[in-house]
């Protein structure tokens, strides 16, 4: 049995809407376990228990939200070394085009020696002045298909034994 770790963090909800999906489009995928952590409760044990990994988050001022970056930080060098060579893939809830968070993973996935099993995939909500920004986000049924198409394509990758 192979195991997806689904890591989230959101202010507004469209992060974690995104992770929900999915965690759903990968659910039914036989073979395959999924396990949907937000970012303040996922621990070095979680990431080194999963075989694969799709990462959630928001921009927050062209940035990785700081409780993902703490979820980097607080497991990183736990797990380093032992996590080489698995994939993964990043979701992105961004304001205006999200290429900072899409810059910043990479980095962290290049220092795990994480494999990227599919482009990042960036909604933009177009969230521009303070109210917008703070403002719940719901995030269109167009924009989740493709989020649970990818979760179910990275959990079909898994119990192929593609990535």
């Amino acid at each position: 049995m192979k195991s997806l770790l689904i890591v989230w963090h959101s202010r507004t909800g469209g992060a974690q809407q995104m992770a929900e999906a999915a965690a759903k489009g990968a659910g039914g995928e036989p073979g395959v376990t999924t396990r949907l952590l937000p970012a303040e409760a996922t621990q070095a044990a979680d990431v080194l228990a999963a075989d694969g990994y799709l990462f959630a988050a928001p921009e927050n001022l062209a940035s990785l939200s700081g409780e993902m970056k703490a979820f980097f930080d607080r497991t990183y060098y736990d797990v380093l070394d032992q996590i080489a060579g698995r994939p993964y893939a990043l979701l992105v809830c961004a304001g205006s085009d999200g290429q900072g968070v899409v810059r910043q993973v990479a980095r962290i996935a290049t220092g795990w020696r994480l494999k990227p099993a599919a482009e990042p995939l960036v909604v933009i909500t177009g969230a521009q002045d303070g109210p917008a920004i703070w403002a719940p986000k719901t995030i269109d049924e167009a924009d989740l298909a493709r989020c649970a198409e990818l979760g179910q394509a990275l959990a079909a990758g898994l119990a192929l034994g593609i990535f």
